[in-house]
Parts: structure tokens; sequence; C-alpha cells
């Protein structure tokens, strides 16, 4: 999604980071799967490190993005009263893939982190085009 941003000449304008619902593999990089899938199509996540939500995220963010519906029920519950609105589903800003949660994928196999990733470039171009909408930044 960086990569989009920075293309479509947003940086610095719209501020993006990543943090997961739960503790697992805080301070670890992505799967090396992930990596490598992501260097194929011209990203580095070789310096990205995993995190858990913040209570501040809430505030801070304008949206949380949930991937799936799971996640969003968890964050809906970490959500402080009022800023329930500010959590979406992913999948909602690529409603052409008829899906509704993104994957897990450790279960796809070996195209599993590709499927995923053709599915967050797909959401990620909504999502921007919705934010340049909303925001009316050209």
């Amino acid at each position: 999604m960086r990569k989009l941003v920075a293309e479509r000449g947003h940086e610095g304008r719209i501020v993006i980071d990543s943090a997961g619902t739960h503790g697992y593999h805080e301070g670890e990089p992505p799967d090396a799967r992930s990596i490598e899938a992501a260097a194929r199509r011209g990203v580095d996540l070789s310096d990205q490190r995993a995190r858990r939500i913040r209570k501040d995220d809430f505030a801070e963010f304008d949206l949380i993005i949930a991937m799936d519906s799971g996640h969003a029920r968890l964050l809906t519950r970490q959500t402080p009263q009022g800023s329930e609105a500010r959590i979406a589903m992913f999948l909602d800003y690529a409603p052409h893939l008829g899906a509704t949660d993104v994957p897990d994928p450790y279960y796809g196999g070996g195209g599993g982190f590709e499927l995923v990733l053709d599915m967050s470039e797909a959401a990620a171009a909504g999502l921007i085009e919705a934010i340049e909408q909303e925001f009316m930044l050209d």
C-alpha cells in the first residue's frame, strides 16, 4: 500500500501502519514467503516488524482496516466508544473480488501469499481512490 501511496503522490498526506490484534509475532519480520512474494512485485518488506495494535492507534488513524471479519470483531471490542465507525473491512474496497475476508496465506499452499497480495493490491487501489474522493486529494 505504501508503494501505491507513493506512486499516487500522497506520501506525507496518507500515513499507513500495520498492526495485529494479537501479539504472537511482535518484533518479528514477515514470513519469508511474504517477503519473497512482495519482492517479486517490487516491494521490500524486509524492514517491517510485527506489532500489536495500540489504544493510541484508534485516535491517531482515521481508518482501522480489518483483513477479515474475525479481526473486525476483535478490533470493535477494543475500539474506544464512539470510534467504531473507523473500522472498515479491507475487501469492501474491492467488491469486484466477491469476497469479504482476506484468506490466511498460511493455508493457501504455495500460492497463498500471491493470492493475498493480489487481493490486497486490488483493495489498496480501491481504498486509495476512496480516500482521494473523500478528502479531495489530487
